[in-house]
């Protein structure tokens, strides 16, 4: 289905002749209230591995959950903070602080806007599937990492930022485990992945890890006297509750914006590449169809908003989107109620937050970095083809070990390389030898019919280019003068096969024709598609060629070089 329209939010279409109920009402209240319950200890987890506040996570959550729902363009997407991130994050923080950050997220939305305006929807379709599993395998092995230290309690640790310096300190600091935290971190893992195994996913697990280790802590610090890492301890400030968030403008500069061009485009691009495959799996499940440029412009309005109330990058999160229409979600309504279900949290329930155990988060997140990690995928792609198994391990190796804007940035070019390359392999120009030339410009009509082979007189020569005449076929354009022959007057190329030619290969194409002119060879065209043609015609090529040496197929333009060189070879025995 075409959509005419480059913004058109689906939640606006709820109210149109009736279609929504006070049944689907009642579903999409239930469905909310259970997937804003799922997404507070994701977002306070996310927030904290991420190097800010979990108040800035349950922020993000609260603000983009509520942005997307009203604006986007899924039924059932449901947006917020993800673990996608969280690297990312950590390392503009590092480098350019909380402002740094901000001002990114804000640029980030701006590249969102624009892209979905300018119908960029549908491109991020054909990001090869190796870019996409090879950073998310990445990013899911970096999350896992950045764990450790929470999970064993390795308490007045700095660990380094780096993938490899972290298990260097991890290693050296082995015998600073505190097995009791070890051992609430374990208890809380194996909770989640019993939980999720044989009960029911209406609760998820981590939701009841929360609960179970939040008890356990409290009742041996009760009893017993052990202390616990906790929310609270790391950010104490929290027991006092939280007021709204307040409006703050960062301050913007030309050097700030021009240093974080890079990252605030890794933002983007993570952001579009996750919520729209969000999107596109919500649609196949429900059936439905979500609007990608107005997805996009959504995630965009998002990411720029949010921040401004201290939130962190945001997109569409594929697990709170699945665990919204299994609890019976109708539309986005259910998103909505999501984010409002956190904003109760936020203002009521936040002094109660502080008593969670920190590794109890860690071990959330361990079961987040464990399904992000596609390990499955990743070992069935390693069977394919030696160019997606080149981009796959150089998208996971980077991510890793230098950081995910390098690994976009490079895994996307190397793609585009590999694409240019495999383009080139179905192009080709090859030589048309007189026994090979059928009287008519429709190849299965020719295999069907008994067709007369025509002459090719021995002045003339004849090449088809096979495929797209674009700047990756351009050297082999050099093939024409390497074999051209001495008694040469007359080169047809057929160019019936040509879909598309680019600026390069009208270059090219001049220059072609520029050197046999000095030969004294005339180029005729022949089989021009009309698209091709209005290309020649935009560069002027077509009248420094000769609109007379342009021919609809091979048959009149075979016929007239045959009868041209006749003329000529008779004139020169005149002579």
């Amino acid at each position: 289905m075409r959509h005419s329209k480059v913004f058109d939010p689906k939640f606006f279409h709820l109210f149109r002749r009736g279609r929504y109920n006070k049944q689907k009402f009642i579903a999409d209240l239930i469905a909310g209230i259970i997937v804003g319950i799922i997404a507070l200890p994701l977002a306070i987890a996310f927030g904290i591995a991420s190097g800010v506040t979990p108040q800035q996570g349950l922020i993000t959550a609260i603000v983009a959950g509520l942005i997307i729902a009203v604006l986007g363009g899924s039924r059932f997407l449901v947006g917020g903070p993800t673990g996608a991130f969280i690297v990312i994050i950590a390392g503009i923080i590092a480098k350019y602080g909380i402002e740094g950050l901000t001002i990114a997220t804000i640029m980030a939305g701006v590249f969102l806007v624009v892209m979905g305006l300018l119908r960029m929807g549908a491109v991020f379709r054909f990001i090869p599937y190796p870019i996409v599993v090879g950073f998310t395998s990445g990013i899911a092995l970096t999350i896992f990492s950045t764990q450790m230290k929470d999970f064993f309690g390795l308490s007045g640790v700095e660990v380094p930022s780096g993938f490899i310096p972290q298990w260097g300190c991890y290693f050296a600091n082995i015998g600073r485990i505190n097995w009791m935290e070890a051992g609430l971190s374990t208890v809380c893992l194996l909770s989640i992945v019993l939980w999720n195994r044989f009960m029911t996913k209406k609760i998820p697990g981590a939701v009841i890890a929360i609960v179970l280790g939040t008890a356990i802590s409290l009742i041996l610090n009760k009893t017993v006297g052990w202390e616990f890492a906790t929310i609270g301890s790391k950010f104490p400030e929290l027991g006092a509750g939280m007021a709204l968030p307040e409006f703050t403008m960062p301050s913007f500069s030309y050097e700030t914006i021009r240093e974080l061009v890079s990252p605030a485009f890794t933002i983007a691009m993570l952001c579009a590449i996750e919520s729209l495959l969000a999107a596109m799996v919500a649609d196949g499940v429900t059936g439905k169809q979500h609007h990608s440029n107005t997805e996009l412009i959504a995630q965009g309005v998002a990411n720029i908003v949010t921040p401004l109330f201290g939130g962190i990058p945001s997109t569409g999160a594929l697990a709170r989107t699945m665990a919204s229409i299994n609890n019976g979600a109708k539309s986005s309504v259910a998103s909505l109620v999501h984010s409002v279900v956190l904003l109760l949290i936020f203002l009521f329930l936040m002094p109660y937050i502080i008593y969670v155990p920190l590794g109890c988060l860690a071990a959330i997140l361990i079961v987040v970095a464990y399904n992000m990690s596609e390990w499955r995928t990743f070992k069935y792609l390693l069977r394919g083809d030696r160019g997606d198994i080149i981009v796959l391990l150089i998208t996971f190796l980077l991510t890793v070990i230098v950081d995910l804007t390098v690994a976009i940035e490079f895994g996307i070019l190397l793609a585009i390389v590999f694409f240019v390359r495999r383009t080139m392999q179905t192009s080709s120009i090859k030589v048309i030898e007189a026994d090979s030339v059928p009287a008519t410009e429709d190849d299965d009509i020719a295999q069907k019919e008994d067709i007369e082979m025509l002459d090719i007189h021995s002045g003339i020569e004849i090449y088809e280019i096979n495929g797209p005449y674009f700047f990756g076929l351009a050297s082999r354009s050099e093939e024409l003068e390497i074999r051209h022959k001495g008694d040469t007057y007359y080169r047809i190329i057929r160019m019936r096969k040509v879909p598309f030619i680019d600026s390069t290969g009208v270059r090219n194409l001049r220059n072609l024709c520029d050197m046999a002119r000095k030969r004294g060879v005339q180029v005729i065209l022949s089989g021009v598609r009309p698209e091709v043609m209005a290309t020649l015609e935009r560069f002027g090529l077509d009248k420094e060629i000769g609109r007379e040496y342009i021919f609809d197929n091979i048959i009149p333009a075979l016929a007239y070089a045959n009868k041209m060189v006749d003329e000529a070879m008779l004139n020169q025995r005149n002579v």
